[in-house]
């Protein structure tokens, strides 16, 4: 077998160029020499042998009486001497020795090997990679320049960005450094692959190498926000009501989150539950903080106050605020915290007031033409929705009042968790109107009416929902502080 042939062999099974890229590289190249030769390489034909052991290089040339042009035309004497059977008309193809291209053709020919098979290593490399951005990858130091990290990925060289690097960390001479792939850029001399330490997404693929759980879909993580080389605060839910999915990612013992808190040089990671209850969400989002209670300013701003003991206000802070400010990314709510003494000087009556009205009218019952029953709830659990049905509390109206009033504790099989969970689910999706119909008679006699419905009338609590009276200045149920102040005409 020829030298041809060793050569294209090496470059197809060492070198992983694929056949078809390598013979469309030589025969780029012959052409060009031919080109550099002749000035044409329109009539060049280039063959290859079956078994890649030779290649041939021809002039196609037409056969005329009078050649005008030497490199496509040949004199029909001389093709005769070539083959008896040609006649004028015909095109004949005369083999040409590539050792007959002057040195500049040859020069050029191995430029354009080069520059082909070069073009043929950064396709292969590019579609080799591309689908990998998003995953780790793991490299070695190899040197570092104006702050940027080069490491050596084998057959790529990557590039660790001063920006996406996390301050803990300092590399050596032959370092092992695991990475994410943001992106890929064309170079030179192939490929470089830039990769990140400091993306969130990054301690989420280690922590899903990790967690079993949240690589079966068991455990979702919601979102992670991270100030890298300092704190990470991951937000996690669960499909199944038995899985804890916080005490999944930490692991037994602690385990799992220290194998990636020591990936991460010892940067401190917040695993806490995600709720969809933004007053719940805020207060495990201020984690380690133990929050006493959170309200919530306005919706639609979403802006919320978090009242904290003396104690654990630096906590909830963090170092120059960077608890609170992660906490604010992950909840996407903007989050003041105070303590006791310094929300007792705000007043939050009136915010309790109207949110209490927000969420309850008086006299409130269900519309005739909503759901009534608990068991047509969406979401609800039907099983405990059939405990309260044998308990007569089926009826959405008749649960909420005994509800409000603690009459549901002795309920045999469902617990206090489960009775709040439906009241939720009632509130979230059950409309509460105000009863407006009188009659003329009503009318009539509406100083004396009045009079007997402010006597009547019912308030609820602002967070919880639960029934309370003009005399209380603290919910029975959760706590919340209010006072109530009469309307002056």
């Amino acid at each position: 077998m020829s030298e041809m042939a060793d050569a294209i062999r090496e470059l197809t099974q060492d070198k992983g160029f694929s056949l078809d890229s390598v013979k469309q590289t030589i025969e780029n190249t012959l052409r060009a020499a031919y080109k550099r030769t002749f000035g044409t390489a329109d009539n060049c034909i280039v063959t290859f042998a079956d078994d890649m052991s030779d290649v041939t290089v021809a002039s196609r040339k037409t056969i005329v009486d009078g050649v005008y042009d030497p490199v496509t035309e040949i004199e029909l004497e001389d093709a005769k001497q070539l083959s008896e059977e040609c006649e004028l008309g015909d095109e004949i193809d005369i083999i040409v020795d590539p050792k007959s291209f002057d040195r500049s053709a040859v020069s050029v020919g191995k430029q354009e090997t080069h520059k082909g098979l070069n073009e043929s290593f950064k396709d292969k490399l590019y579609n080799e990679y591309k689908d990998k951005v998003g995953e780790i990858i793991i490299g070695y130091f190899q040197r570092e320049y104006n702050g940027n990290i080069y490491v050596d990925l084998g057959k790529v060289e990557g590039v660790l960005p001063k920006k996406y690097q996390s301050p803990r960390e300092v590399y050596q001479k032959n370092d092992r450094i695991k990475a994410f792939i943001v992106d890929l850029k064309r170079i030179s001399s192939g490929l470089q692959l830039v990769l990140s330490r400091s993306d969130p997404k990054f301690v989420q693929s280690i922590l899903e190498l990790e967690v079993p759980e949240i690589q079966d879909k068991t455990v979702e993580i919601k979102k992670i926000v991270r100030d890298a080389g300092y704190r990470t605060k991951i937000a996690v839910a669960t499909t199944k009501e038995d899985v804890d999915p916080v005490g999944s990612c930490v692991g037994p013992k602690g385990m799992r989150i220290q194998n990636v808190i020591r990936e991460l040089e010892g940067e401190k990671i917040d695993v806490l539950r995600y709720s969809d209850d933004p007053v719940v969400f805020i207060k495990n989002a201020l984690s380690p903080a133990e929050v006493n209670r959170v309200v919530i300013l306005d919706d639609e701003k979403k802006t919320a106050l978090a009242i904290v003991s003396d104690e654990q206000f630096s906590v909830a802070i963090g170092k120059n605020g960077q608890n609170v400010r992660l906490a604010n990314r992950l909840c996407d709510w903007s989050i003041d915290v105070k303590t006791e003494e310094q929300a007792a000087e705000l007043d939050l009556t009136e915010i309790t007031t109207r949110r209490a009205q927000e969420l309850f009218s008086n006299n409130a019952q269900v519309e005739s033409d909503e759901i009534s029953v608990i068991a047509d709830l969406p979401g609800v659990n039907q099983e405990v929705a059939a405990k309260l049905a044998e308990a007569g509390y089926d009826d959405i109206e008749k649960f909420i009042v005994a509800y409000d009033g603690g009459e549901l504790d002795s309920i045999e099989g469902v617990t206090a968790e489960e009775l709040e969970e439906v009241s939720k689910i009632i509130h979230s999706n059950v409309e509460f109107v105000e009863e407006e119909e009188k009659t003329e008679d009503d009318s009539e006699s509406a100083p004396s009416e009045e009079n007997s419905a402010e006597e009547e009338e019912e308030y609820f609590c602002p967070e919880c929902g639960a029934k309370i009276t003009l005399d209380m200045t603290h919910c029975p149920s959760c706590g919340v502080e209010f006072e109530f102040e009469e309307d002056e005409e």
